[in-house]
């Protein structure tokens, strides 16, 4: 009686603060932007699953110490990767007294996944849990009947509703004529996605059984492949990669002049992104046609034209990366382009992981970890470092006007780039003499700092970056010298008056 009191008590503990969760939520971060008040409801959930989760706080506390990092970092600057990150951390955190952690990636994968159905499922799976729905009493079985009536309707209904409203002009004209009890229709659906989500991570959905990775592959790895055709595949393919890096070496790592009518910059975007695509096909054909424990893996010819086609792929991805850094130095930098170096990166460590998987035989589950950690350490990195002040930045000390060799600075795009580009522009304000350009500058810089001055002002929304920069941008200015004055006018000087009329009329006279 006692335990199942206690289990009683812990649900209503839970369905209470689910809402207040929610409404918490609500009023840190409705019209207001991101900064502080991400950081203040990171403190607040790892502060409830503490509470609601007691295995969490004994035997996950490193995974809520990461959770409480990425979660105050929150207020360094407000990020997506680094928000997945703490949801990560506190959701493995939660399910950690039934998993353990001795499982793959693959498998919290999938619990990760099944957790993420709690809005619709964790309601009634708490209360099957309890006990409760086998309860006899008449009114119990017809409170549960109702329950599980209307949540999917109502739930979906509203968010359909929702949609449709943002779809359809009509409908959303309808709405906003609707008298609502001075709240947004909108907000009620918000309210309920975010009590669905805290429900859940208060009282997870379990997945009781996961899929496991087959390891072993005797027969053939696809209908019609045999080992002779893998063989000549891998013939074929290592002559038009070596047709491919051969071309690249003589144009793109040699600097021979290229055909008529191309210039570097086309020759290097054209193919950047193309070759990438090249090598994720070529290391999806060597994880499905060169498994461990396969027979065309076993054979010396086929290791050997597998490691010859990994390392020209390699090539490839240089090639790749090469081409993307000549298109940089060519045009400019945008934060888009240096999450594609980073990608280029990781499949080039990719292909070298499926390659030491073949010779060394590992499992799958291992490839999928240490891809998986590669990946996790350069998301680390990108949540940590701002790419659009590394954008901003890069493309100011390179620009022609500073004496740099790449493209001329594209002032209306460090605009667009946001607060991320407020003191490279200044500094920037305060070494150029030319004045339209100064002017320019100018007018960015006013503007940028006037919004973060905006979004600082907010306490909700504050963020130290904001603050940091605004003192660093502040102090450029008043250590920079005068603007350069502007040119004078140029007045046209006046059109030669035409004196041949009056001569000859003082001539006629």
């Amino acid at each position: 009686m006692a335990t199942r009191a206690k289990g009683r008590w812990s649900f209503w503990l839970r369905a209470v603060l689910a809402p207040v969760l929610a409404l918490l939520a609500d009023q840190l971060l409705w019209e207001h932007g991101l900064g502080l008040n991400l950081a203040l409801l990171a403190v607040a959930l790892i502060a409830v699953v503490a509470v609601t989760h007691p295995h969490a706080r004994r035997r996950a506390w490193p995974l809520l110490a990461a959770a409480l990092v990425l979660g105050l970092f929150q207020a360094e600057t407000p990020s997506l990767i680094g928000w997945v990150g703490f949801s990560i951390c506190l959701a493995i955190a939660v399910l950690s007294a039934r998993a353990g952690f001795g499982q793959g990636v693959w498998t919290w994968v999938q619990r990760l996944a099944w957790m993420g159905f709690g809005p619709l499922l964790a309601p009634i799976a708490a209360l099957r849990q309890l006990g409760l729905k086998r309860v006899r009493r008449r009114k119990t079985r017809g409170l549960l009947s109702l329950a599980g009536l209307v949540v999917l309707p109502l739930a979906g209904g509203l968010l359909f509703l929702a949609l449709f409203a943002a779809a359809n002009p009509v409908i959303s004209n309808a709405l906003d004529h609707i008298q609502w009890p001075g709240l947004e229709p909108i907000r009620f659906l918000v309210w309920g996605v975010l009590g669905g989500l805290a429900f859940a991570l208060l009282r997870p959905v379990w997945l009781k059984k996961t899929l496991q990775l087959d390891e072993a592959r005797k027969g053939p790895p696809l209908p019609g492949i045999n080992p002779a055709s893998i063989i000549l595949s891998l013939v074929v393919f290592n002559g038009l990669f070596a047709l491919q890096n051969g071309l690249d070496a003589a144009f793109l790592w040699s600097g021979a002049s290229l055909p008529d009518g191309m210039t570097l910059a086309d020759y290097a975007h054209r193919g950047a992104y193309p070759l990438i695509f090249t090598a994720l096909l070529a290391g999806l054909f060597v994880l499905v046609a060169l498994a461990p424990g396969s027979e065309t893996s076993q054979r010396p010819l086929v290791r050997r034209l597998v490691v010859l086609w990994v390392a020209q792929n390699l090539f490839l991805v240089a090639s790749g990366i090469l081409r993307t850094l000549d298109y940089i130095e060519a045009y400019s930098l945008t934060p888009l382009r240096l999450a594609a170096l980073a990608w280029m990166g990781l499949v080039g460590l990719g292909l070298i992981l499926i390659c030491w998987r073949m010779i060394r035989r590992r499992t799958a589950a291992w490839l999928i970890n240490a891809n998986a950690l590669a990946a996790g350490l350069v998301l680390l990195v990108f949540t940590v470092v701002d790419s659009g002040a590394v954008t901003a930045d890069w493309n100011v000390r390179h620009a022609r006007e500073v004496g740099g060799k790449g493209a001329e600075l594209d002032v209306a795009y460090l605009k667009r780039l946001g607060p991320a580009a407020l003191v490279p522009v200044a500094r920037l304000e305060g070494q150029v003499r030319d004045w339209p350009l100064n002017e320019r500058l100018r007018m960015v810089r006013e503007d940028l700092m006037a919004d973060l001055e905006v979004r600082q002002a907010d306490p909700l929304s504050w963020t130290w970056r904001g603050h940091r920069r605004l003192a660093q941008a502040r102090a450029l200015i008043a250590a920079a010298p005068p603007s350069p004055p502007a040119p004078p006018l140029a007045i046209p000087p006046a059109p030669p008056r035409d004196t041949s009329a009056l001569t000859s009329a003082q001539t006629s006279e």
